[in-house]
């Protein structure tokens, strides 16, 4: 398992981090998403051998959330 901890510039509110949630918990091997707006960051703890971290970051775009790389 590993954890990382993701910036998206775009989130503002709780709304978003629910939204963010409901996308990359859909994910396989991602067993916990949790996000501070005021930091705009996301922490993910994954199973890169099923998904990748690249993987988290496009469903994040998905949803309208780039990641600051």
């Amino acid at each position: 398992m590993e954890r990382a901890t993701l910036e998206a510039p775009e989130i503002s509110c709780d709304h978003c981090i629910q939204t963010i949630r409901k996308s990359v918990e859909k994910l396989p091997g991602v067993q916990f998403v949790s996000g501070d707006p005021d930091g705009k960051q996301v922490v993910v703890e994954y199973d890169p051998g099923q998904t990748p971290l690249g993987g988290i970051e496009a469903a994040m775009e998905e949803e309208g959330y780039p990641v600051k790389k």
